[in-house]
């Protein structure tokens, strides 16, 4: 679809004063090109021509990703399927990509806006679970790091401990920033078998969230002084993605997140979907105008806040909703 690729060449070079112009046309976009949008649409009876603002554009509960095949115009169109990890007997969700290569390059624009050159680093990647099925996108983003970080050192690690200590010793000395990306629950394992590790260099340890069903749920600052204290660093940084989007936010620590360019936050009241919180904390309700391709308008399952900096902190899941891969790290 012509389309597409027009969206994505405006999404490059977008300014803060054209989100809502931009997220207003893709609301009439998508309510015409996404059956699915558009029957939720009837399903609730809005009329497009009633969206005149951002404000009156509803967004998609995220349940439909399971359920349905979320994607604007002919599935002939698809490029990839993504698909997340989910726990024994719950239905994944799936999102179909009309270019995995916009994904990638999106997420890489997304990374280096917060870090830098993807140069500057090695980077690993400890990603039990999501490596022992197809579909991840988390592994996709990560691969694509490893060959634009343009290393030779950058690489997977399962459940090999002592070889990523190895190589983590080893960089240390190769004057290069290090970029640890982890599951949460692997980077606990690693913590807490007490094998030995010191820090020389300059090492950033990113969670991704995820406790598979694999650990106790923890709070976030347990979790970050776990991690602190073991890998000797002052904070602990954190990756904030969904297979249902495909924009990432990013913490530098603390679990305060940056939203991008390319996403806003808008928080529900918590007991009523449909309309906003009153407060600063609320259900969180996210525009990713990267979804121009499947839906743009996604009711999450995560509680947040914004802070007046205007800070996402993702705060925890409401108490019915199926417990998710990377969101399984009650904050």
């Amino acid at each position: 679809m012509q389309e597409f690729k027009s969206f994505s060449k405006r999404l490059e070079t977008l300014a803060l004063d054209q989100f809502d112009d931009f997220a207003l046309e893709l609301a009439h976009f998508q309510a015409q090109h996404n059956p699915v949008y558009a029957a939720y649409l009837a399903a609730r009876k809005i009329s497009p021509s009633s969206i005149k603002e951002v404000g009156d554009i509803p967004f998609l509960p995220i349940r439909f990703f399971k359920d349905a095949d979320v994607f604007c115009g002919p599935f002939s169109q698809v490029d990839q399927v993504y698909s997340s990890s989910g726990t024994t007997g719950v239905i994944t969700s799936k999102h179909h990509l009309w270019s995995e290569a916009f994904y990638l390059d999106h997420a890489q624009r997304l990374f280096e806006a917060q870090y830098g050159s993807l140069t500057d680093y090695h980077v690993l990647a400890l990603l039990p679970a999501y490596l022992e099925r197809p579909g991840s996108s988390l592994v996709a983003m990560a691969s694509h790091f490893m060959d634009e970080s343009q290393s030779s050192h950058s690489g997977f690690y399962l459940y090999n401990q002592e070889e990523l200590l190895t190589k983590l010793t080893l960089l240390q000395k190769e004057g290069r920033k290090v970029l640890l990306l982890g599951v949460t629950f692997a980077l606990l394992d690693l913590a807490e078998s007490k094998k030995h590790f010191h820090r020389g260099g300059d090492l950033i340890v990113m969670e991704t969230g995820g406790m598979k069903g694999r650990r106790r749920e923890m709070i976030r600052e347990e979790v970050h002084a776990c991690l602190q204290d073991y890998f000797q660093v002052e904070h602990i940084h954190s990756e904030y993605g969904m297979t249902e989007l495909l924009s990432q936010v990013y913490s530098k620590g603390q679990g305060k997140f940056t939203v991008p360019p390319s996403m806003r936050v808008v928080l529900r009241d918590i007991n009523d979907p449909f309309s906003p919180s009153s407060r600063a904390q609320g259900g969180i309700n996210v525009i990713d105008l990267a979804n121009f391709h499947s839906c743009a308008f996604v009711e999450t399952q995560d509680i947040g806040k914004l802070d007046e900096e205007g800070f996402l902190e993702v705060l925890g899941r409401f108490d019915q909703s199926e417990l998710r891969g990377c969101n399984l790290l009650v904050q």
